[in-house]
């Protein structure tokens, strides 16, 4: 179905955009919160009177949120929890658990609806989106670590393993050796083909010499008798 958005949507459009989605998100959700309505003839006629409101308003909430974004852009959130071997959280960091920790940091308001991505749940460090309006999308750094270990260790998770590092050095030295061992393959054939090449060649005259020297036992005795 086709609608005619009257508000921004997250990774859908602005307001005054018309867009086809399909008719259970359009009847269930955008028409029902008030977020788009049918695109008829009649609801197009008002897409740029739509669309030049939300332009204002748009940039009205945009310049009340730049401060917010300035800091909750760049915000590390420690969260100490308890994990397996692997890194496997033993539950998860909610988003609900998200928007209290910004909230007891900087007393700043967030909804749930607007953190976006899955809940974590695993240890390092997350990198968590905040949907302020359409334009300002400040970037949390969520740092999970070990309850036992100081929020450093959870960095080091991000680091490459040395094993890593040193599997990628391994296996360009072995490209390498191989390239090189089928090079000198390559030689030490072509040489053994000339040197078969060059040997072929005297042995008919070796034959030959053979039977000459037969011929010529046999005339002498020839003549002996004679």
């Amino acid at each position: 179905m086709r609608v005619l958005l009257l508000k921004d949507v997250y990774k859908l459009g602005r307001a005054g955009d018309v867009k086809r989605v399909a008719d259970g998100y359009g009847r269930n959700y955008l028409i029902p919160q008030r977020m788009a309505t049918l695109a008829t003839p009649g609801a197009l006629k008002q897409a740029d009177r739509i669309r030049s409101a939300a332009e204002v308003q748009r940039a009205q909430l945009n310049q009340e949120m730049t401060s917010v974004f300035t800091l909750l852009d760049g915000l590390q959130i420690n969260f100490p929890v308890k994990a397996g071997e692997t890194g496997r959280l033993y539950g998860s960091v909610t988003h609900q658990m998200l928007t209290e920790a910004v909230l007891q940091r900087n007393g700043i308001t967030v909804e749930r609806s607007q953190i976006l991505g899955e809940p974590i749940r695993s240890l390092g460090v997350h990198k968590v989106k905040v949907r302020l309006t359409v334009d300002l999308i400040p970037e949390l750094a969520v740092v999970v670590h070990r309850e036992e270990l100081p929020p450093e260790s959870a960095f080091e998770l991000a680091e490459p393993e040395p094993e890593q590092a040193e599997a990628v050095g391994s296996f360009s030295d072995l490209q390498a050796d191989l390239e090189a061992q089928e090079a000198e393959a390559s030689r030490k054939n072509a040489e053994r083909t000339r040197e078969s090449s060059r040997g072929a060649r005297p042995e008919p005259q070796a034959q030959r010499s053979e039977g000459q020297a037969g011929q010529e036992e046999e005339e002498e005795e020839g003549t002996g008798a004679g």
